[in-house]
């Protein structure tokens, strides 16, 4: 089990922290570079194709058609437009602290019933009159996996919608946008890619959300569209597209493939031998930490003041409501394991 990154990935220390963000692999740098340097010397290329090959690639991870995906950069930005479809008075269901991006937007409209219920009692906490259950597949702040098919079956029961955040998991646990609603999920995690890339998955019907934020790139014919009302909205997902973030999108897409040529399957199973190597580990020095089995995340609770420490002596990981969190990804091994473990022992 050593890593699966091939010459993709050359970090300067022990990068034990993918849940804040990925690395990027060699290929992505290079093509940023290729098209920076081009868009400088006046000879920019056509970056759009990078957002359709992105958008295509990550249609391939979740499982779903490329018409059902919109490209943008923000879950919460895709979070509020969701928001926003639903009535007055509609209750959304979420778990007690869930990633904030993904639960404020229904907050902040006001009139709107959000009610937080711990994340395993999720499913049996769905009734009569919830429209929405919001969760991420896994928690950012201790890796806790939600159990998504007991809460897609307690939504069905009760006509409620599902919107998963998949931020914390595509890229190491297999994605079947198929099975919800809506799934959000950010790019520069697990998928390695820069910031400025971000994910929409919508029903095939399109979900009932209004495009608020439509720009001329939502148009069916953007470059027939830059001017005045958007005549014809996309008839696809592309209609909730952000103007998006082009030098991003052009290292975006070889970040994708990468993930895609290792399949997320072989890249979770990397993952969680390392993460239960160093769960292993925890309790050998008398350290217990949170459980979450199966998942590529640790927390250790109230070591969360060891990060800077441990930052100094070359491991990188992060101090999240006290607990330290170590994330394993294709670019670790079982000696970045150890070398953590070492460090918190000595």
């Amino acid at each position: 089990m050593e890593t699966l990154a091939g010459a993709e990935f050359a970090p300067e220390m022990t990068y034990l922290n993918t849940a804040s963000s990925g690395l990027l692999p060699a290929r992505t740098v290079a093509a940023m570079h290729t098209a920076v340097t081009r868009a400088a010397a006046g000879r920019p290329t056509d970056m759009f194709a990078d957002v359709e090959a992105s958008r295509a690639s990550f249609a391939r991870l979740a499982g779903v058609p490329a018409a059902r995906v919109a490209a943008g950069a923000s879950v919460a930005v895709y979070c509020g437009l969701i928001a926003g479809s639903l009535p007055a008075g509609a209750e959304v269901l979420a778990a007690e602290g869930e990633f904030s991006s993904l639960v404020t937007p229904f907050v902040v409209r006001g009139d709107l019933k959000v009610r937080f219920v711990p994340l395993e009692s999720l499913a049996e906490s769905v009734r009569p009159g919830t429209a929405l259950v919001a969760v991420s597949a896994v928690q950012s702040a201790d890796g806790r996996m939600a159990d998504l098919a007991a809460i897609r079956t307690a939504a069905r029961a009760h006509g409620a919608r599902t919107l998963v955040d998949a931020s914390q998991s595509v890229g190491w646990l297999p994605l079947d946008a198929t099975r919800d609603d809506f799934t959000v999920a950010v790019a520069f995690k697990w998928l390695c890619c820069p910031r400025g890339v971000g994910f929409l998955v919508v029903p095939e019907d399109l979900g009932g959300v209004t495009p608020v934020l439509a720009g001329w790139v939502a148009g069916e014919e953007p470059w027939a569209s830059c001017y005045g009302p958007v005549a014809e909205l996309a008839h696809s997902a592309r209609r909730f597209d952000e103007s998006p973030s082009l030098f991003s999108y052009a290292g975006a897409r070889h970040s994708l493939a990468l993930i895609e040529e290792l399949g997320p399957a072989a890249i979770g199973r990397h993952d969680i031998a390392l993460a239960d190597r160093f769960r292993a580990g925890l309790d050998r020095i008398g350290q217990q930490p949170i459980a979450a089995p199966g998942s590529a995340i640790v927390s250790a609770p109230g070591l969360g003041h060891r990060r800077d420490e441990l930052s100094r002596a070359g491991v990188e990981l992060s101090d999240r409501a006290g607990n330290l969190r170590a994330a394993f990804h294709l670019y670790n091994s079982p000696a970045d394991v150890d070398r953590l473990l070492d460090a918190l022992s000595g």
